[in-house]
């Protein structure tokens, strides 16, 4: 059996050297050829992406638009509730404002009542001593 020849530093450098270029050779190789068939495949890929995206981005569009119509009806609608208690409380309010002026008059009424009968009681005494 022979021998194996051991290389010295300069020998493994220049080896090393060449098969990083050829390793460099095949990939710039491999970069500058065009498949057209590979880029017509990432041109459909990017296209379906994009297609995509704009498909989810006009779901979620639509998706909030339905919301925010949902929460504007909601809002009308409790405004509505809203202003409709407020005009049930006023007019309630107003009723009860009603009827204690009504309660009013009629007390003044009764005490103008009373009064006339309380003078009339003192005019027919005066005239009962004058006549007396």
């Amino acid at each position: 059996m022979t021998d194996y020849k051991k290389a010295d530093f300069g020998e493994r450098q220049t080896t090393s050297a060449a098969a990083k270029k050829a390793q460099l050779d095949k990939l710039k190789a491999r970069l500058t050829s065009v498949d057209p068939d590979v880029v017509a495949a990432r041109l459909a890929t990017q296209a379906a992406r994009e297609e995509r995206e704009a498909r989810k981005r006009a779901e979620r569009d639509a998706k909030l638009e339905a919301e925010r119509a949902a929460k504007a009806q909601r809002e009308a609608e409790e405004a509505a509730r809203l202003e409709a208690e407020r005009l049930a409380l006023e007019a309630e309010q107003a009723a009860r404002e009603a009827e204690a002026r009504a309660q009013a008059e009629a007390l003044e009424a009764l005490r103008a009542a009373q009064k006339d009968a309380r003078d009339a009681r003192y005019a027919a005494r005066k005239k009962k001593k004058r006549r007396g």
